[in-house]
């Protein structure tokens, strides 16, 4: 695996937040973290069509989420370990920062006096 800690949201193509608006793409990018997979196999796991699948890869690809090789006639998605590091490295950042401010709100609640609790 790859150091995620320097990608920043801004390298990624497309906005990656934009892309998991959709529930079918969310789906879509959930079944991709256990392993590659053609738009076959995704269409038979998912409410949609092909088309629609391949529709929504294409969105996923375009920001940076999904990546796609050949094999043979066919083609397999895999989640693109760069822009999904983006995302977690933006989310552990927002909610890092903001359960240090709740922390600290809990720890010194206001109408608390110092050096006496009521």
């Amino acid at each position: 695996m790859c150091d995620h800690g320097n990608i920043s949201l801004e390298a990624l193509p497309g906005d990656p937040f934009d892309a998991l608006g959709d529930p079918n793409r969310r789906a879509i990018v959930e079944l991709l973290g256990d392993r590659d997979r053609s738009v076959r196999e995704l269409a038979d796991r998912l409410p949609i069509s092909r088309p629609a699948v391949s529709r929504h890869l294409r969105l996923l690809k375009e920001a940076g989420l999904v990546a796609d090789r050949a094999e043979g006639t066919r083609r397999l998605y895999r989640l693109h370990d760069e822009g999904i590091g983006a995302v977690r490295a933006y989310l552990e950042q927002v909610w890092g920062e903001a359960a240090a401010r709740f922390s600290l709100m809990a720890e010194n609640p206001p109408g608390r006096e110092r050096g006496r609790e009521r």
